[in-house]
C-alpha cells in the first residue's frame, strides 16, 4: 500500500529541449503528455498546440524526427521523436511520476507525483543539480493544497482557463504584453467571450476575497 503520495510542481527555465524551444520561437503554447524515453536513446514526445507556428518550426529543427500531426479545427495533434534528453528526466529517473507538461514561451511547466519522503529526497536533489528547475509546489495528493482553482474559488472551468492564460500571457501586465483579442485566439475562442469569461470571473474571485 502506497503510505504517503505528494503532488509536486516544477518550474523550468533555461531548458532549450525542441519543445521549449519551440515554444519560444513559434510563441505558442504546447501542451504534452510526459516524454517516454525509449531503449534506442530517443524520447517519443506527444504533444498538442492551436495554431501552425510549432509544427513548422519543429519540422525545421534537426534534433526531431518522423514528425506526424493531425488536425480537428485549429487543434493540432503531434507525434515525433526526439534525440535531446530533457531535463525532466533527471527528475525521472530519480522517481519523479509526470503527469502534465505545458510549455510557454520557453518555460515549462511539469506537475506529478512522488512516493515517499526518500523518493521525493532524491528528486528535489536532482532538480538542486539542473539548471533552472525551481519548485513551484508540493502538497500530499488530495490536500486542500491541490483543489482545483475554479472549485476553491467558485469558478466554472472557462473562468479559470481565461483568467490563468490571461495571467500567463501577461495580459494584466503594466504595460500589458498581450491584447484581449491575442488571449482569446491562445484559448480558441471570440474575443467577447473571453472578456465576458474574464468578467464573470473577476467579479467571482474579488467577492471571495472581499466578501
Amino acid at each position: 500500500m502506497i503510505s504517503e503520495c505528494l503532488v509536486v510542481e516544477f518550474r523550468v527555465t533555461g531548458d532549450d529541449c525542441p519543445l521549449a524551444a519551440a515554444s519560444r520561437s513559434a510563441e505558442e503554447s504546447i501542451e504534452a503528455a510526459p516524454p517516454l524515453r525509449r531503449a534506442d536513446g530517443n524520447t517519443l514526445l506527444r504533444f498538442s498546440t492551436v495554431g501552425d507556428a510549432v509544427g513548422d518550426t519543429l519540422d525545421a529543427d534537426d534534433r526531431i524526427r518522423y514528425l506526424h500531426r493531425t488536425s480537428v479545427d485549429s487543434r493540432h495533434t503531434f507525434r515525433c521523436l526526439s534525440k535531446d534528453r530533457c531535463v525532466v528526466h533527471e527528475l525521472i529517473d530519480e522517481g519523479f511520476l509526470v503527469d502534465s507538461v505545458q510549455y510557454r514561451d520557453g518555460v515549462e511547466r511539469h506537475v506529478g507525483a512522488v512516493v515517499g519522503q526518500e523518493v521525493l529526497h532524491g528528486v528535489l536533489e536532482a532538480a538542486g543539480e539542473a539548471v533552472g528547475v525551481k519548485l513551484e509546489r508540493i502538497s500530499p495528493l488530495g490536500d486542500d493544497g491541490d483543489v482545483s482553482v475554479e472549485t476553491r474559488w467558485n469558478l466554472t472551468p472557462g473562468q479559470a482557463a481565461a483568467l490563468e492564460t490571461a495571467y500567463e500571457m501577461g495580459y494584466f501586465d503594466v504595460p500589458k504584453r498581450v491584447t484581449s483579442a491575442e488571449v482569446a485566439a491562445e484559448l480558441d475562442i471570440s474575443k467577447s467571450a473571453f472578456l465576458e469569461r474574464l468578467r464573470r470571473g473577476q467579479t467571482r474571485l474579488l467577492g471571495s476575497v472581499f466578501a
